[in-house]
């Protein structure tokens, strides 16, 4: 049988068109499998501290977390200085923290998150991630500090509780407020978990 040239180019293109379509499919069927590496824990979106913008958390999927409830007026609230050398010292090794502001403790922290914004950038210089206020404790919590305290086995009993994470998005360890950012039993492990 003799092909016609006028069909051997529909031949090309339609060779094409299924080269195509199998890369789309290849692609398509990856996508529930990339889905899949965000640990549970991290499955939530938060909004964004300075334009409430949605923020999920599988973006920090992989990196060793330090998610610490905040606030303003608190006599822990220096510890945002501390916070941020950490931040600063280990964040280009895959280490983050993230901050949540919260009135649930005596309530100490501003109602607004325009004011909470600009009192942790113009008072400590914070850098690390903040999320909007939300509630940390019992029935109200969001829902990051709900699976954290059932995790750990501990919710947060004031400001500035500290939950470490490791890359495989599981809880590793919980502090109380009284645990300092830079005490050495919490910077060692944090080295520990990035390999030193």
């Amino acid at each position: 049988m003799i092909v016609s040239p006028k069909i051997q180019p529909s031949a090309m293109n339609l060779s094409k068109l299924l080269a195509v379509a199998a890369l789309v499919i290849a692609c398509g069927l990856a996508l529930p499998a990339t889905a899949q590496t965000c640990p549970a824990l991290l499955n939530h979106t938060f909004a964004k501290l300075q334009d409430d913008s949605p923020q999920n958390l599988c973006q920090y999927s992989g990196q060793v977390i330090l998610v610490v409830n905040t606030a303003s007026y608190c006599g822990f609230t220096p510890q945002y200085e501390g916070l941020e050398q950490l931040y600063s010292q280990y964040g280009k090794r895959g280490f983050t923290i993230l901050g949540f502001p919260s009135g649930d403790f005596g309530n100490q922290e501003k109602t607004n998150n325009k004011e909470i914004a600009e009192f942790c950038f113009n008072t400590y210089g914070v850098k690390f991630p903040m999320f909007a206020k939300s509630s940390v404790k019992g029935s109200a919590a969001n829902p990051l500090f709900a699976a954290l305290s059932a995790d750990a086995g501990q919710a947060p009993k004031w400001n500035f509780h500290k939950y470490l994470i490791g890359r495989d998005g599981k809880v590793v360890a919980s502090y109380p407020s009284q645990v300092e950012p830079l005490d050495p039993k919490l910077t060692g492990q944090i080295e520990a978990l990035l390999g030193r």
